[in-house]
């Protein structure tokens, strides 16, 4: 009988510390906003995922298969210190865009236009509210204000604006709880002011 005893004792030891490990090693969760369901938080994920935000406003960086998200960067958009490589001038003057490695950066017709920073950080949508990325969304208004400038490609706003207010409210739901990065995107760059690579003239 005593060594029943101990067993059980042994075993509901064990059970104790490997929980508390489990609990230990487990990630931070986000204070998700007491306005938001858990539901709406996942559909908010779910719509994030399937739709590919992280295309162009997440970094990358190589994996052993290519180019792989910055899990650390996440939805951070462009980096604030990298500089803008040189572009082809005619390549975009016959009308063809140019993206960078990791699609945080594009040029075109309408010059740089840089991958916001989409994270909870005050740098990113930490301080808008549900109204203004609505209106983002659906006019294509940067930071969702009233007289602001338009939204620029590659950015699909007018594909997005289609989506209904439940799932826009899930999406901002969603990218309320992720990790913040402190990371002020670039403003974008007229097409006059780009520093294309200098031409080699042909002998």
């Amino acid at each position: 009988m005593k060594t029943i005893t101990f067993l059980l004792f042994v075993c509901s030891a064990i059970i104790y510390v490997l929980s508390s490990c489990n609990i230990t090693s487990s990630k931070p969760v986000a204070q998700d906003d007491a306005r938001y369901s858990k539901q709406l938080i996942a559909r908010g994920e779910y719509l994030v995922n399937a739709i590919g935000c992280d295309d162009c406003h997440s970094p990358k960086k190589m994996g052993p298969h290519g180019p792989e998200v910055d899990a650390a960067l996440r939805f951070s958009g462009y980096p604030a210190q990298r500089p803008l490589p040189p572009a082809d001038n005619e390549t975009v003057q016959n009308g063809w865009a140019l993206f960078g490695p990791d699609l945080t950066a594009a040029i075109g017709p309408w010059g740089a236009s840089f991958a916001a920073n989409i994270t909870s950080d005050e740098t990113g949508i930490g301080k808008w509210t549900e109204a203004q990325f609505i209106k983002a969304i659906r006019e294509g208004k940067s930071k969702g204000l009233d007289g602001a400038r338009t939204l620029l490609p590659p950015m699909p706003w007018q594909n997005f604006r289609k989506l209904n207010d439940e799932d826009l409210k899930s999406i901002y739901a969603y990218l309320k709880t992720t990790t913040p990065v402190k990371n002020i995107v670039p403003s974008p760059i007229p097409l006059k002011d780009i520093k294309f690579k200098k031409e080699v003239r042909k002998v």
